[in-house]
Protein backbone atom coordinates (compact mmCIF):
# COMPACT_ATOMS: atom_id res chain seq x y z
CA UNK A 1 0.00 0.00 0.00
CA UNK A 2 0.88 3.75 -0.05
CA UNK A 3 3.08 5.77 2.63
CA UNK A 4 -0.48 6.20 4.68
CA UNK A 5 -0.37 2.79 5.90
CA UNK A 6 -0.53 1.83 1.38
CA UNK A 7 -14.47 2.19 5.13
CA UNK A 8 -19.07 3.40 4.74
CA UNK A 9 -20.79 1.42 2.97
CA UNK A 10 -20.26 0.59 -0.84
CA UNK A 11 -22.49 2.47 -3.32
CA UNK A 12 -23.88 -0.64 -5.65
CA UNK A 13 -25.40 2.31 -8.00
CA UNK A 14 -21.06 3.34 -8.84
CA UNK A 15 -20.50 -0.31 -8.98
CA UNK A 16 -23.11 -1.04 -11.43
CA UNK A 17 -22.72 1.70 -13.52
CA UNK A 18 -18.50 0.98 -13.78
CA UNK A 19 -19.57 -2.35 -14.77
CA UNK A 20 -21.38 -1.09 -17.82
CA UNK A 21 -19.03 1.44 -18.37
CA UNK A 22 -15.92 -1.71 -18.35
CA UNK A 23 -18.34 -3.75 -20.58
CA UNK A 24 -18.77 -6.00 -17.51
CA UNK A 25 -21.77 -7.69 -16.34
CA UNK A 26 -21.83 -9.70 -12.59
CA UNK A 27 -21.55 -12.82 -13.79
CA UNK A 28 -18.08 -12.06 -15.66
CA UNK A 29 -16.69 -11.81 -12.97
CA UNK A 30 -14.60 -14.51 -11.42
CA UNK A 31 -15.76 -15.97 -8.39
CA UNK A 32 -13.71 -15.53 -5.33
CA UNK A 33 -12.43 -19.28 -5.78
CA UNK A 34 -9.07 -21.10 -4.18
CA UNK A 35 -8.01 -22.45 -7.54
CA UNK A 36 -5.27 -20.54 -9.11
CA UNK A 37 -5.33 -20.54 -12.31
CA UNK A 38 -1.40 -20.30 -13.02
CA UNK A 39 0.96 -17.36 -14.13
CA UNK A 40 1.06 -19.51 -18.03
CA UNK A 41 -2.72 -18.51 -18.35
CA UNK A 42 -2.72 -15.36 -20.32
CA UNK A 43 -6.36 -14.87 -20.10
CA UNK A 44 -6.24 -14.18 -16.62
CA UNK A 45 -4.67 -11.22 -14.61
CA UNK A 46 -3.68 -12.46 -11.15
CA UNK A 47 -4.03 -9.73 -8.97
CA UNK A 48 -2.53 -9.93 -5.04
CA UNK A 49 -5.71 -8.60 -2.89
CA UNK A 50 -6.43 -7.73 0.81
CA UNK A 51 -9.23 -9.36 1.68
CA UNK A 52 -10.22 -7.03 4.24
CA UNK A 53 -8.45 -3.59 4.17
CA UNK A 54 -11.04 -1.17 3.24
CA UNK A 55 -11.25 0.78 0.89
CA UNK A 56 -8.65 0.10 -0.94
CA UNK A 57 -9.57 -3.84 -1.11
CA UNK A 58 -12.07 -6.29 0.48
CA UNK A 59 -13.48 -9.80 -0.35
CA UNK A 60 -16.35 -8.75 -1.92
CA UNK A 61 -14.73 -6.65 -4.22
CA UNK A 62 -16.18 -3.41 -3.39
CA UNK A 63 -12.50 -1.71 -2.80
CA UNK A 64 -11.78 1.06 -5.15
CA UNK A 65 -8.50 -0.62 -6.25
CA UNK A 66 -10.01 -3.96 -6.73
CA UNK A 67 -12.20 -2.19 -9.34
CA UNK A 68 -9.30 -0.55 -10.64
CA UNK A 69 -7.94 -4.33 -11.09
CA UNK A 70 -10.70 -4.81 -13.15
CA UNK A 71 -10.55 -2.25 -15.24
CA UNK A 72 -6.96 -2.88 -16.40
CA UNK A 73 -7.39 -6.38 -16.91
CA UNK A 74 -10.30 -5.24 -19.17
CA UNK A 75 -8.22 -2.94 -20.92
CA UNK A 76 -5.83 -6.02 -21.50
CA UNK A 77 -8.21 -8.69 -22.93
CA UNK A 78 -7.96 -10.68 -19.59
CA UNK A 79 -10.65 -11.62 -16.60
CA UNK A 80 -9.35 -11.02 -13.27
CA UNK A 81 -8.52 -13.55 -10.62
CA UNK A 82 -8.20 -12.43 -7.42
CA UNK A 83 -5.45 -14.35 -4.81
CA UNK A 84 -7.23 -13.13 -1.67
CA UNK A 85 -4.73 -12.79 1.55
CA UNK A 86 -5.84 -12.76 5.09
CA UNK A 87 -3.07 -10.50 6.35
CA UNK A 88 -2.54 -7.23 6.11
CA UNK A 89 -1.89 -5.72 2.64
CA UNK A 90 2.05 -4.20 3.87
CA UNK A 91 2.90 -8.03 2.90
CA UNK A 92 1.52 -8.62 0.05
CA UNK A 93 5.04 -8.89 -1.92
CA UNK A 94 6.52 -11.00 0.40
CA UNK A 95 3.60 -12.93 0.99
CA UNK A 96 1.96 -13.34 -2.33
CA UNK A 97 3.86 -11.74 -5.17
CA UNK A 98 7.29 -13.21 -4.75
CA UNK A 99 6.29 -16.65 -2.98
CA UNK A 100 4.13 -16.36 -7.17
CA UNK A 101 0.44 -16.86 -5.74
CA UNK A 102 -0.44 -13.74 -8.13
CA UNK A 103 1.08 -11.51 -10.60
CA UNK A 104 0.72 -8.07 -9.65
CA UNK A 105 -0.17 -5.59 -7.12
CA UNK A 106 -2.80 -2.66 -7.65
CA UNK A 107 -1.57 0.56 -5.32
CA UNK A 108 2.30 0.49 -5.23
CA UNK A 109 4.12 3.82 -4.99
CA UNK A 110 5.97 4.16 -8.22
CA UNK A 111 9.41 3.30 -7.89
CA UNK A 112 9.03 0.71 -4.83
CA UNK A 113 12.26 -0.66 -4.65
CA UNK A 114 10.94 -4.52 -3.52
CA UNK A 115 8.98 -4.92 -7.35
CA UNK A 116 9.40 -3.63 -10.65
CA UNK A 117 6.67 -0.46 -10.99
CA UNK A 118 4.33 0.38 -14.11
CA UNK A 119 4.07 4.09 -15.95
CA UNK A 120 2.08 5.60 -12.73
CA UNK A 121 -1.73 6.04 -13.60
CA UNK A 122 -3.05 8.56 -10.62
CA UNK A 123 -1.24 10.67 -8.28
CA UNK A 124 -2.26 10.69 -4.23
CA UNK A 125 -1.94 13.33 -2.01
CA UNK A 126 -2.12 13.67 1.26
CA UNK A 127 -5.34 15.94 2.79
CA UNK A 128 -6.31 18.11 5.76
CA UNK A 129 -9.75 16.73 6.71
CA UNK A 130 -12.15 19.50 8.54
CA UNK A 131 -15.39 19.78 8.70
CA UNK A 132 -16.74 22.30 6.55
CA UNK A 133 -18.26 24.56 9.61
CA UNK A 134 -15.00 24.83 11.20
CA UNK A 135 -13.15 28.23 12.11
CA UNK A 136 -10.28 26.95 11.53
CA UNK A 137 -8.21 28.07 8.47
CA UNK A 138 -5.85 25.43 7.13
CA UNK A 139 -4.77 25.42 3.64
CA UNK A 140 -0.90 23.90 4.27
CA UNK A 141 1.56 23.18 7.14
CA UNK A 142 2.40 26.97 7.58
CA UNK A 143 -1.31 27.92 8.72
CA UNK A 144 -1.50 29.00 11.86
CA UNK A 145 -4.77 27.85 13.02
CA UNK A 146 -2.88 24.32 12.92
CA UNK A 147 -1.73 25.24 16.20
CA UNK A 148 -4.59 26.11 17.91
CA UNK A 149 -6.45 23.07 17.09
CA UNK A 150 -6.50 21.21 19.88
CA UNK A 151 -6.79 17.55 18.65
CA UNK A 152 -5.01 16.72 15.17
CA UNK A 153 -5.43 13.27 13.90
CA UNK A 154 -2.43 11.79 12.06
CA UNK A 155 -0.26 8.49 11.68
CA UNK A 156 3.03 8.03 12.76
CA UNK A 157 5.79 7.15 10.46
CA UNK A 158 4.03 9.15 7.47
CA UNK A 159 5.27 12.24 6.28
CA UNK A 160 2.84 13.65 8.43
CA UNK A 161 4.56 13.12 11.30
CA UNK A 162 7.73 14.67 9.60
CA UNK A 163 5.98 17.52 9.30
CA UNK A 164 4.42 17.64 12.85
CA UNK A 165 7.78 16.94 14.12
CA UNK A 166 9.23 20.33 12.30
CA UNK A 167 6.26 22.84 13.29
CA UNK A 168 6.68 21.67 16.92
CA UNK A 169 2.86 19.73 17.50
CA UNK A 170 4.04 16.35 17.63
CA UNK A 171 4.90 16.32 21.08
CA UNK A 172 1.61 17.79 21.47
CA UNK A 173 -0.21 15.51 19.53
CA UNK A 174 0.92 12.13 20.47
CA UNK A 175 -0.94 10.94 23.24
CA UNK A 176 -3.86 11.94 21.19
CA UNK A 177 -1.93 9.99 17.73
CA UNK A 178 -1.46 6.93 19.93
CA UNK A 179 -5.01 7.16 21.33
CA UNK A 180 -6.19 6.57 17.79
CA UNK A 181 -4.78 2.95 17.99
CA UNK A 182 -5.52 2.16 21.42
CA UNK A 183 -2.66 2.92 22.72
CA UNK A 184 -1.46 -1.05 20.99
CA UNK A 185 1.97 -1.89 21.44
CA UNK A 186 3.28 -1.94 17.87
CA UNK A 187 6.37 -4.31 18.39
CA UNK A 188 6.67 -7.03 16.53
CA UNK A 189 3.26 -6.66 14.68
CA UNK A 190 1.46 -4.05 11.83
CA UNK A 191 -1.34 -1.96 13.47
CA UNK A 192 -3.40 -0.07 11.18
CA UNK A 193 -4.69 3.11 12.23
CA UNK A 194 -8.75 2.82 11.10
CA UNK A 195 -9.37 5.61 8.60
CA UNK A 196 -12.79 5.65 9.39
CA UNK A 197 -12.23 6.12 12.84
CA UNK A 198 -10.44 8.58 11.98
CA UNK A 199 -12.55 10.44 9.84
CA UNK A 200 -15.15 9.74 12.70
CA UNK A 201 -13.15 12.07 14.73
CA UNK A 202 -13.12 14.94 12.83
CA UNK A 203 -16.73 14.41 12.47
CA UNK A 204 -17.91 14.23 15.96
CA UNK A 205 -16.15 17.07 17.12
CA UNK A 206 -13.57 15.35 18.65
CA UNK A 207 -10.76 16.33 16.55
CA UNK A 208 -10.65 19.65 14.80
CA UNK A 209 -8.81 18.33 11.71
CA UNK A 210 -6.71 15.73 10.65
CA UNK A 211 -3.95 14.47 8.25
CA UNK A 212 -4.23 11.47 6.04
CA UNK A 213 -3.82 10.09 2.78
CA UNK A 214 -6.54 11.09 0.41
CA UNK A 215 -6.75 7.19 -1.20
CA UNK A 216 -7.67 6.12 2.79
CA UNK A 217 -10.12 8.62 3.96
CA UNK A 218 -12.07 9.72 0.32
CA UNK A 219 -14.75 7.42 0.78
CA UNK A 220 -15.89 8.18 4.36
CA UNK A 221 -15.53 12.00 3.95
CA UNK A 222 -17.74 12.21 0.46
CA UNK A 223 -19.98 10.02 2.38
CA UNK A 224 -20.44 12.21 5.53
CA UNK A 225 -21.80 15.89 3.97
CA UNK A 226 -20.11 17.72 6.69
CA UNK A 227 -16.84 17.09 6.29
CA UNK A 228 -14.10 18.54 3.72
CA UNK A 229 -10.63 17.55 2.27
CA UNK A 230 -8.07 20.30 1.58
CA UNK A 231 -4.81 19.13 -0.41
CA UNK A 232 -1.87 19.63 1.54
CA UNK A 233 0.61 21.18 -1.61
CA UNK A 234 3.51 19.10 -2.17
CA UNK A 235 6.13 21.96 -1.51
CA UNK A 236 7.41 20.73 1.64
CA UNK A 237 10.45 20.65 3.96
CA UNK A 238 11.67 18.82 7.15
CA UNK A 239 13.17 20.19 9.83
CA UNK A 240 16.48 18.99 7.92
CA UNK A 241 15.67 20.58 4.76
CA UNK A 242 15.17 17.86 3.20
CA UNK A 243 11.72 17.49 0.81
CA UNK A 244 9.17 15.71 2.82
CA UNK A 245 6.58 14.46 -0.33
CA UNK A 246 2.91 14.64 0.07
CA UNK A 247 1.94 13.35 -3.73
CA UNK A 248 2.51 9.80 -4.35
CA UNK A 249 2.54 8.72 -7.78
CA UNK A 250 0.55 5.12 -8.10
CA UNK A 251 1.44 2.63 -10.55
CA UNK A 252 0.85 -1.35 -10.41
CA UNK A 253 3.72 -3.33 -9.42
CA UNK A 254 4.72 -7.21 -10.74
CA UNK A 255 8.09 -9.10 -10.16
CA UNK A 256 11.13 -7.81 -11.17
CA UNK A 257 11.62 -10.54 -13.92
CA UNK A 258 8.49 -9.97 -15.25
CA UNK A 259 8.83 -6.92 -17.59
CA UNK A 260 7.01 -8.85 -20.12
CA UNK A 261 3.72 -8.46 -17.73
CA UNK A 262 4.81 -4.88 -16.91
CA UNK A 263 5.03 -4.07 -20.55
CA UNK A 264 1.15 -5.27 -21.23
CA UNK A 265 -0.04 -3.43 -18.32
CA UNK A 266 1.68 -0.17 -19.18
CA UNK A 267 0.53 -0.53 -23.07
CA UNK A 268 -2.85 -0.93 -21.30
CA UNK A 269 -3.36 1.51 -19.08
CA UNK A 270 -3.92 4.56 -21.82
CA UNK A 271 -7.35 2.21 -22.33
CA UNK A 272 -7.75 1.85 -19.09
CA UNK A 273 -7.72 5.30 -17.75
CA UNK A 274 -10.93 6.64 -18.26
CA UNK A 275 -12.31 3.91 -16.46
CA UNK A 276 -9.85 4.09 -13.51
CA UNK A 277 -10.50 8.00 -13.50
CA UNK A 278 -14.78 7.11 -12.94
CA UNK A 279 -13.20 4.83 -10.52
CA UNK A 280 -11.20 7.23 -8.50
CA UNK A 281 -13.52 10.19 -9.22
CA UNK A 282 -16.50 8.16 -7.78
CA UNK A 283 -14.57 7.19 -4.53
CA UNK A 284 -14.16 11.65 -3.67
CA UNK A 285 -10.42 11.01 -4.02
CA UNK A 286 -8.95 14.71 -5.82
CA UNK A 287 -7.45 14.86 -8.56
CA UNK A 288 -3.36 16.48 -8.71
CA UNK A 289 -1.52 16.82 -12.10
CA UNK A 290 -0.79 13.56 -14.07
CA UNK A 291 2.68 12.46 -13.24
CA UNK A 292 4.81 12.31 -15.97
CA UNK A 293 4.49 8.98 -18.55
CA UNK A 294 7.07 6.66 -19.13
CA UNK A 295 8.32 6.82 -15.69
CA UNK A 296 8.37 3.26 -14.91
CA UNK A 297 10.97 1.81 -17.57
CA UNK A 298 14.24 0.46 -16.29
Amino acid sequence: MPHSPATLARNAVCLSGLSLLLGLSFADRPAAADDNPGADDKTILRVCAASGEEPYSARDGSGFENKIAEAIAAAMGRKVFFKWYNQPAIYLVRDQLLLKQCDVIVGLDTGDERVLTTAPYYRAPYVFIQRKDSKLDIKNWDSPDLARADKIGFVAGTPAQVMMEKIGLFNVQFNYMHSLSDFQDKRNKFIRVSPRRVVAEVASGSADVAVMFAPEVARYVKANGELRMTVIPDDNVGGDGAKVAQHFDQSFGVRKDDRELRDAIDAAIPKARAAIETILAQEGIPFVPKPRAGASKS
